[in-house]
């Protein structure tokens, strides 16, 4: 998880949620302008809010509003005109997912949820980059505990992952489309590898002869 939560930065999306809120019930300060309101023509509502984080004269977050209500906020950090960071709202106004771009190209591929602490119990993936979830990874207190995945895009799991304290120790496999494992390899601690079968998808599993 790593990876994501370089890029998440997850201790910090409340504070730009609270910046658009109250940005649409104050007057802008004195001094240099960082935060511009825009209007919709036809109906005068706030359609969206244009920050400056760092006052160098930039828009670097996009705060997409319904009135005084967020919908999504988007953020680039570095400023190369690509989003790095994408926080998405529910019609209670709390942070629903975060979302990034694990290539760093601006595509948003990754979704991460978060528990009432604020740590992350789930991160959905697109590995085909199109907008589907097609991996989905869970965690408990920051580390991988389980995943599943849909490697053949028929829009069915065809792989899960066990983890025990981040390591892995199982991956099954459902080669016959029935919804169900029939193969899998479990790993021990020494880092042998034994392969075991379920031909009949009863749960019944044995170790393949070879």
């Amino acid at each position: 998880m790593s990876w994501f939560r370089r890029r998440l930065g997850f201790e910090r999306v409340l504070g730009v949620g609270l910046l658009a809120v109250s940005a649409c019930r104050a007057p802008a300060p004195e001094g240099p302008r960082v935060i511009q309101p825009k209007y919709d023509e036809q109906t005068g509502k706030l359609k969206q809010l244009q920050y400056d984080a760092d006052r160098n004269g930039k828009v670097d977050t996009i705060s997409y509003m319904d009135g005084a209500r967020i919908l999504r906020i988007e953020i680039d950090r570095d400023e190369d005109g690509k989003v790095d960071r994408w926080e998405h709202y529910g019609a209670d106004q709390k942070l629903e997912k975060v979302g990034v771009s694990r290539s760093g190209d601006g595509i948003e591929d990754a979704w991460s949820y978060a528990g009432p602490d604020r740590q992350i119990v789930r991160i959905e993936i697109s590995t085909r980059r199109d907008g589907r979830i097609s991996r989905i990874e869970h965690y408990q207190g920051e580390q991988l505990s389980s995943a599943e995945e849909d490697t053949d895009a028929d829009r069915a799991i065809d792989r899960w992952e066990t983890f025990d304290s981040g390591r892995l120790t199982m991956v099954s496999f459902d080669s016959t489309h029935r919804g169900k494992p029939d193969r899998r390899l479990v790993y021990a601690a020494d880092g042998s590898v034994r392969v075991e079968i379920d031909p009949s998808g009863a749960g019944n599993w044995t170790a393949e002869r070879r």
